[in-house]
């Protein structure tokens, strides 16, 4: 078995990110943190999850982030599965976020877009079936 257990993401400022993602995840907490050195370059860095999947933040950040719209390579959203995806964007929206992709529905899942303070895009799916055949219907990506 193969499972993802964190992402880890550069930011300028650990604190917005932070702020949207306690939001998104209000079952996660902070797991542990610390100070370090990367490459030379002094950090802050931040585990935020649960005790199988968290997100890593690092304050080292220098510049600004990839252009969303534009083709340079890197990461181009992260994207999580929620049971509920009504009650988060009422959350979200509720800690002053706005869907940068409205809501969809297409066949079996729901999806909607949101992009963070530091410039970071999160999907989050509600799948409608149980079926990975009719969960992984897709017209693009």
């Amino acid at each position: 078995m193969v499972r993802l257990e964190h992402a880890n993401l550069v930011v300028n400022d650990i604190e917005p990110t932070l702020a949207f993602l306690k939001a998104a995840f209000p079952h996660w907490q902070v797991r542990a943190s610390g100070p370090s050195i990367w490459y030379g370059k002094p950090r802050k860095w931040l585990h935020f999850g649960d005790d199988y999947t968290y997100i890593t933040l690092n304050d080292n950040g220098d510049g600004v982030p990839r252009d969303l719209a534009g083709h340079a390579p890197g990461l181009a959203h992260l994207g999580f599965i929620v049971t509920n995806i009504d009650r988060l964007i009422e959350r979200l929206k509720r800690h002053g976020y706005t869907p940068s992709v409205g809501l969809d529905t297409v066949a079996h899942r729901r999806n909607v877009y949101f992009i963070d303070p530091a410039g970071l895009e999160f999907e989050f799916v509600e799948y409608l079936s149980d079926d990975p055949a009719e969960r992984n219907v897709s017209e693009e990506c």
